[in-house]
């Protein structure tokens, strides 16, 4: 969410942004802004006037009183409670103004950062840069629900019959090699100075709004029925809603936490959910890494991020590359985002494991996350990124470390997770 102030002073700015995020339709939401907040300020000013004028004359009341002046006192008592009135009266009207202007300012998009493409959708994402060679065998990769279950690790029919479509069950030695790739990913940021954590599972609505705009919202959480509770989509939210309504102090900035926790989604007008395997699905588990940090290292801790999981990706030999997000492409409250893509030798394409976000001050701002400085409070900046999501990461593990007599080899680094297998056989 931007300042209002901002809005006020830079509505040509907001809407070029608007215009550059290919959201026309919300154009008409900037001038209704600054309407409804100039109104807002000139009740609010009628109020502070007519509390200031109300006070005054009460003081009189206990005077006129002592002089023997009941009428008087009486007179003035009664304009005291008319001003009471209209004060009540100005008071509902000044919140309502205020619950229109932020309802408006939560739909209107993050200001991008000027390094940003500009395009359409995702069609329109720009490559930036690639690591490790793509490498494509003589012999056919099999597509990865096949590989599963050729090695015993895959049920879909079982799922599909206890919870339907976008479900698995993951066993024997692909269900270790699950657990296996979300500890060493766990390790591997402990090691880079992330704290590790586990959040809870389930928000509230004012963190889901927090965190996310309503589009999203509505395509992404199953809420609680009869409960303000909703699944969470990835554990940057209940990790960003951790410091809902704080004042940290600036020398403890900047603050980096490494999460696990399972993810529930609808996948709301997803293509292929019904499809065979576990690319898009409504339950999965990840961690992730979240950063909340000065505005002037925001940018610096984003390249830190996108790095991060590229070098782990690249520890366990997959190829992967980054593609930068364009304004289309980026939800409301984003500045910027990378893409981090992993290599398909079956599909001879990249496909999308993990996405790194800075998202500015938006989510400090709606959540009231503010640093005590040496100049003053200020809105801290918030990040995210995905450190390794399972099982759309086995997709590219098992493809990119399949042998041809159907067996998969487990990199080095994985063993001590696998109890030191060095290849998982049919």
């Amino acid at each position: 969410m931007l300042d209002i102030k901002f809005v006020r002073e830079n509505s040509e700015l907001v809407k070029q942004n608007i215009k550059n995020k290919f959201q026309e339709h919300k154009l008409p939401l900037v001038d209704e802004v600054i309407e409804l907040d100039k109104e807002s300020r000139a009740v609010k000013q009628e109020a502070d006037d007519l509390r200031a004028k109300r006070n005054q004359i009460s003081k009189q009341i206990g005077a006129l009183m002592a002089q023997g002046r009941k009428e008087e006192a009486e007179a003035t008592k009664a304009q005291v409670a008319e001003f009471s009135q209209h004060l009540a009266e100005l008071e509902v009207r000044e919140n309502e103004l205020l619950e229109e202007v932020k309802k408006r300012m939560m739909a209107i998009p993050n200001i991008i950062d000027e390094s940003v493409p500009i395009g359409k959708d995702d069609s329109e994402n720009v490559e930036r840069e690639r690591y490790g060679e793509p490498y494509v065998p003589e012999y056919e990769i099999p597509y990865h629900s096949e590989i599963m279950e050729k090695l015993s690790g895959l049920d879909l029919d079982s799922a599909r019959k206890v919870a339907g479509n976008g479900f698995y069950y993951l066993m024997g030695d692909i269900a270790r090699l699950h657990s296996a790739v979300i500890s060493y990913a766990r390790d591997f940021m402990i090691d880079r100075g992330f704290t590790y954590c586990v959040p809870p599972f389930m928000i509230r609505s004012n963190v889901v709004t927090g965190v996310m705009s309503f589009e999203e919202m509505d395509a992404m959480m199953y809420k609680i029925e009869g409960e303000d509770l909703y699944l969470i989509g990835t554990s940057e939210h209940s990790m960003i809603g951790k410091f809902i309504d704080t004042i940290i102090k600036e020398d403890q900035l900047p603050i980096t936490l490494t999460s696990y926790s399972p993810c529930f989604r609808k996948e709301k007008g997803a293509h292929g959910i019904e499809e065979r395997g576990v690319y898009r699905i409504h339950q999965f588990e990840k961690q992730e890494m979240i950063v909340v940090c000065k505005p002037e290292d925001s940018m610096m801790w984003f390249d830190k991020m996108w790095q991060n999981t590229v070098d782990l990706f690249r520890s366990l030999d997959i190829p992967v590359r980054t593609l930068e997000c364009c304004s289309g492409d980026l939800a409301d409250l984003k500045v910027k985002s990378v893409d981090v893509e992993a290599w398909s030798p079956r599909q001879k394409k990249y496909f999308e494991v993990g996405s790194c976000s800075n998202l500015s001050d938006a989510q400090a701002r709606r959540l009231k996350i503010r640093v005590n400085g040496e100049d003053g409070k200020y809105f801290a900046h918030t990040l995210n990124n995905t450190v390794v999501a399972p099982p759309r990461m086995l997709i590219a593990f098992l493809e990119n470390n399949l042998n041809e007599d159907g067996s998969v080899r487990i990199p080095e680094v994985l063993r001590p997770y696998m109890g030191g297998k060095e290849v998982i056989t049919p």
